[in-house]
């Protein structure tokens, strides 16, 4: 194929003890999946039907990473959050046979430029700019089915610095996660690849310089992130 320029290399996910790499093609997110984060944010859980956005696949960075502040933000929040990796994908997915798409699962960070999603909200717009900023999307190796099975309890947790910031667990989603997967090829074409974070617990917050960002899911270890220098200035 004759390209004008290089294409953008392939982003992808590690497989827990193992050298093979998943492909990813889109990240999906869940708004608001939990009734308590719900509330915290100002919303009634028992008035909204799920609802998605989306994050770039190239925003993902690995366990362990250092990343930069990010620019155009004074309020920098954690999201700690389950992430389920397709296999195989579909349209109109029933509800009863949407664990048979699921690959594996993975522990994310949902990195939020919270100040400018709510501005964007105020106005009316898009949250692109407040969610799919570079390297909003730290992820863990992922778990296969075939070795852990599916995981629809657990305990969630998040520490910023040895301090305890949110503590759930995954069966107190509004929307497991064959709700999410049927809803959701209701709307889109779902396929091998495509990765759907799941929502986060109450208790988020902000991340400041020097922080470190801890988050935790029963079977599935920890992911860690460290919150760098901003990489350049505003």
């Amino acid at each position: 194929m004759n390209f004008v320029f290089p294409p953008a290399p392939q982003p992808y996910v590690a497989v827990a003890d193992s050298d093979q790499k998943i492909p990813v093609r889109r990240i999906f997110c869940v708004g608001r999946n939990y009734a308590a984060h719900a509330r915290e944010m100002g919303r009634d859980p028992d008035r909204e039907p799920p609802f998605f956005f989306c994050k770039p696949a190239d925003a993902i960075v690995f366990d362990g990473a250092t990343i930069p502040y990010p620019p155009q933000t004074a309020n920098l929040h954690f999201e700690g959050e389950l992430a389920v990796i397709l296999g195989a994908g579909g349209q109109n997915i029933a509800r009863s046979s949407a664990l048979d798409y699921v690959w594996g699962y993975a522990i994310a960070n949902d990195l939020t430029r919270r100040d400018i999603q709510s501005q964007a909200k105020e106005m009316g717009r898009p949250w692109d700019m407040g969610k799919g900023f570079d390297q909003s999307m730290p992820i863990s190796a992922v778990q296969s089915v075939a070795k852990i099975g599916h995981l629809s309890t657990g305990k969630i947790s998040t520490i910023v610095n040895g301090s305890q910031r949110q503590s759930a667990d995954l069966g107190d989603m509004i929307w497991a996660v064959p709700d999410v997967i049927s809803i959701l090829s209701q709307s889109v074409s779902l396929a091998a690849g495509d990765i759907i974070l799941t929502g986060t617990p109450e208790g988020v917050g902000a991340l400041n310089i020097g922080d470190t960002c801890m988050v935790s899911i029963d079977g599935l270890g920890t992911l860690t992130t460290h919150i760098g220098a901003p990489a350049y200035q505003d």
